[in-house]
Order: structure tokens, then C-alpha cells, then sequence
């Protein structure tokens, strides 16, 4: 088991510890070897940033209220960095069969873990109920399935929640809001809040009610707004039925992320003590209570490094052609300005460039005009051989791979302190191979199938 330190007290790291660490990260990358013509980028996670994370995350709610706290598995598919929150306690938040399966790969307990696909089959369900795990039920239809799974199961030990979409409108960033008034995701509280109730009353065994109502560009306020309608919901529901039948409420996870500078703004603090000001009753230990934070527990761990191929000018402005584009900063390429991330020029040796900036494009390797990692920004002078980092990429960059160009996939490493006080590296991921990337394409030949 890895031991991962996490005591009462720690604070965040500081901008100028983060600031430190990623230095430190872009040197050792340039020292070691990592980028070389076969392996021209790579990202790093930085486990001291992660058990930080993870503390502040714990140390943000009362220790006598009963909590379960998870890793959205889609912000970091990589084994190894699931298996430390797994050895630290934390559950997992998983959305498909793949994610079901990593997380009991990585050492997450059934009990920890809570499955939240929409678009559940009846053989996933039946695997829920038959390894006790927690899973919310995004529709009627689905919860029809449910009744019938559980009729020819029988008992089980899973919590067994309803997905509700409070409809409180949209955040900054549409594509990441989940409570406007027809969100793809659960079902809708001013649509059906009496047939919810109903639904609830008559099924003993529906124990929870789950609400996420975005992530990133909402605010903390809209969030807690969600919570507070559901947790006013399951008050209905235990006057309904003259007894407290909901005793966990799932608030999802959604607290944004700083992409702007190294600050670790808002905190997990910040976010408890506005859901306590709107939703009291959360904290008083009547219901237990699940998060599914990803972004915010991730995200400031990573680092994207890659090489600068070339540099040219276009029309009076200068461009550095890197190996880091839309195949592993998709968000970022597609809508930059709801994905801005920074980016910091180091020379071939690993040491930050301080020169005066100049206005410069920085591209990707993709075969498309907007394979964009930035556009017109500030920067130092960028030359031939240099590495460009890109901090904040610990949550989803690693995860979300876009195989456009047959790009591969790169390798992602690990540091952090030993218990020496050392810090140590470590290999989480292989980089794509190109035999890989083959095996992958498809068959050899068209396999005839029968008439």
C-alpha cells in the first residue's frame, strides 16, 4: 500500500511551491531523457500536489460527519494514480464499464464505488446490484429496469439512488452545465417532482438522491442552489412517508478549477462553507454525504511537456510548431475560450526563459488550421529545441485522448517524496506505440462475416 501522507493541518501548496515543483519537473524531463525524437512530449502528475489535494478535500468537512469522497475516474484513467486515492481512502466515481472495471483494478472497494452512466444496459445493473455498489438511476425507463432486476435478484447491498436535475439553469460554460431545463442528465425536478416522490415512497430500497448541476464556469453558489432543492426534496419524502427513507444525498462534484494562475482558488473550504450557509441540514449528520470531485482534485497535479519542433514567422508573427496539440488538449483546441490554459517556455536544458515577450502563436503537430494551443499571446522569444510547458493539464488531458493523425498517445510520469523527503520519479503510463496504434486500426484485411 502507498503511503500517502495526509494529516489535519496541511495547507494548499502556495503558487510559488506549485510554481517551484513544475521547475523542478521541467528540468528533471530535460536531465533524464524523457523528450527525445521518439518521444517528443509527455505529461507528469505531481503526487505531492495530489495528496495535498486530496487532504484539503478531507480536512474541508467535519470529521464526525459521515462522508464518502471520490475520484470522478473520467478526470485521470491512470491506474496507478487511481490506486492512491484508492489507499487513501477515497471511493470512486465511475460512468462506464471501462471506468467499473479500472476502479476494481486500481483497489477501489464495491462499496466505494458509485456508477453514474445514463445509459446504464441491464446486464451493468445487474453487475451493480450483484457487487453492492452505489448507483443512481438517470430515468423512468431505467428505473423500470431497475424494478426488474431487483425482483429477480432479490436482497442486495447496494444504495440504490435517482439522479434529479434541479433546473437551475446554465453556467458560463454550456457544454458543462447538467442542471438547465433539458439537460441530457436525470430527471427533472419541475417536470416531475410528485412522480419522483412517488416513485421514491414506494421503492424502500431507493436510499439516495444524487444532484450535479455542472462543473467547470459554475459558480459555487449555483451549485449549492441544486443541493438545496434536493436536500429540501428528500424532506418532502420523509414526511411522505412518516420516516427517513433518503440517507444519502450525492452532491456530484463541479468545484471549478484556477486556469489563470497558480493560485488554488476556490478551495474545497470555500465550497463546504457555502453549501453549509444554503443547505444546514447537510451537516448536521441526518444524511451521509458523497462528492465526486475530479478537476478540482486533479488538474493542478499535471504538466504537459513538449518539445519545440520548429519556429517560422506567418504575416509578422512568430510560431512554434510543438508535438503538444488538439490529440491531448482537445477541449483547449476546439473552444479555447472556454479551455484557456497557460503555456511556459523553458529552454532545451529545462531553465525558464525570462526574456521580454512578444506577441506568438503556439501550435500543435495536427494536421488542421486550428490545432491552436495558443494564439496571439505574450511570451518569451521561442527557439528551435525549447520545451513549452503547460501547467493545470493533471485533470481529463491525461484521460481524454483524440487519436486524430494517428497521434500517440504519450507516456505519463509520476514524482513525488518518498518518505525520506526525497522526490522520486515514477512511470505511469508507457507512451503509445506505433505497433500499438496499428493493432488498434483494425484487422489486417476484411474479415468476411457469415451470409
Amino acid at each position: 500500500m502507498i503511503d500517502v501522507p495526509l494529516c489535519i493541518g496541511r495547507t494548499l501548496p502556495s503558487p510559488d511551491t506549485l510554481l517551484g515543483r513544475r521547475a523542478e519537473v521541467v528540468a528533471d524531463v530535460a536531465g533524464r531523457g524523457f523528450i527525445d525524437d521518439a518521444h517528443p512530449l509527455c505529461g507528469v502528475i505531481d503526487l505531492d500536489t495530489l495528496d495535498e489535494l486530496m487532504a484539503a478535500l478531507t480536512e474541508a468537512y467535519p470529521t464526525d460527519m459521515p462522508a464518502l469522497h471520490t475520484i470522478a475516474a473520467k478526470a485521470i484513467t491512470l491506474r496507478p494514480v487511481l490506486a492512491r486515492f484508492a489507499d487513501a481512502g477515497f471511493g470512486c466515481e465511475v460512468a462506464s464499464p471501462g471506468e467499473l472495471e479500472l476502479a476494481l483494478a486500481a483497489g477501489f472497494p464495491a462499496e466505494r464505488i458509485v456508477f453514474d452512466s445514463p445509459a446504464k444496459t441491464t446486464p451493468e445493473i445487474a453487475r451493480a446490484l450483484e457487487l453492492g455498489m452505489s448507483f443512481n438511476i438517470d430515468n423512468f425507463e431505467e428505473l423500470a429496469r431497475v424494478d426488474e432486476a431487483i425482483a429477480e435478484f432479490g436482497e442486495h447491498g447496494s444504495n440504490v439512488g435517482i439522479r434529479l436535475n434541479p433546473q437551475t439553469g446554465t453556467g458560463a460554460i454550456g457544454a458543462m452545465s447538467t442542471a438547465t431545463t433539458t439537460s441530457k442528465f436525470g430527471i427533472g425536478l419541475s417536470d416531475d417532482r410528485e412522480r419522483i416522490i412517488e416513485a421514491v415512497a414506494s421503492r424502500p430500497w431507493i436510499t439516495q438522491l444524487h444532484v450535479h448541476s455542472g462543473s467547470q464556469g459554475l459558480s459555487l453558489g449555483h451549485a449549492a442552489e441544486g443541493v438545496r432543492l434536493i436536500a429540501d426534496l428528500a424532506q418532502e419524502i420523509t414526511t411522505r412517508v412518516g420516516r427517513q427513507q433518503i440517507r444519502r444525498i450525492d452532491i456530484g462534484g463541479g468545484l471549478p478549477v484556477n486556469f489563470s494562475s497558480d493560485d488554488i482558488t476556490p478551495t474545497f473550504a470555500d465550497q463546504r462553507a457555502v453549501l453549509k450557509a444554503a443547505v444546514p441540514a447537510l451537516f448536521d449528520g441526518t444524511y451521509t454525504l458523497v462528492t465526486e470531485f475530479g478537476r478540482a482534485l486533479t488538474a493542478k497535479t499535471g504538466t504537459i511537456v513538449a518539445r519545440v519542433e520548429y519556429t517560422k514567422q506567418t504575416g509578422g508573427r512568430p510560431i512554434a510548431i510543438t508535438h503538444a496539440g488538439v490529440q491531448i488538449a482537445t477541449r483547449t483546441v476546439f473552444t479555447p475560450d472556454a479551455w484557456p490554459l497557460r503555456i511556459e517556455v523553458y529552454d532545451p536544458h529545462g531553465r525558464r526563459r525570462e526574456e521580454e515577450p512578444q506577441v506568438q502563436d503556439v501550435a500543435g503537430p495536427a494536421c488542421f488550421t486550428g490545432d491552436m494551443l495558443a494564439v496571439g499571446r505574450d511570451l518569451p522569444p521561442i527557439r528551435q529545441g525549447d520545451l513549452v510547458a503547460i501547467p493545470d493539464t493533471g485533470g481529463y488531458y491525461f484521460s481524454t485522448h483524440f487519436s486524430y493523425n494517428a497521434l500517440p498517445r504519450p507516456a505519463i510520469y509520476t514524482i513525488g517524496s518518498d518518505p525520506h523527503g526525497r522526490r522520486r520519479w515514477s512511470l505511469a503510463r508507457r507512451a503509445q506505440s506505433i505497433e500499438q496504434i496499428l493493432a488498434e486500426s483494425g484487422e489486417p484485411s476484411l474479415v468476411p462475416l457469415p451470409a
